[in-house]
């Protein structure tokens, strides 16, 4: 019974608050300043910058290095 009074109680306050901001969403002042989040886009390009690119040469040592790094890792893992 208890959580049902909570989960009303709850149901109560979101009542209230979404008829405070629908008052609040139709004033002039209030329109103009509140802005809703945009969402990023998923695609992979980024406008305005460009993007670094490796040299085939500079990718192997990177990933020599990070082969290195986990042969290291695996061996005190072992001991």
């Amino acid at each position: 019974m208890a959580i049902e009074s909570i989960l009303a109680q709850i149901d109560n306050e979101i009542a209230k608050l979404e008829q405070i901001r629908s008052l609040l969403a139709n004033t002039p002042v209030a329109a103009k300043s509140v802005k809703a989040p945009r969402a990023k886009k998923a695609s992979g390009k980024v406008k305005g910058k460009k993007l670094r690119v490796l040299s085939p040469e500079a990718r192997d040592r990177i990933a020599e290095a990070q082969r290195k790094r986990w042969a290291k890792h695996r061996a005190t893992k072992t001991k």
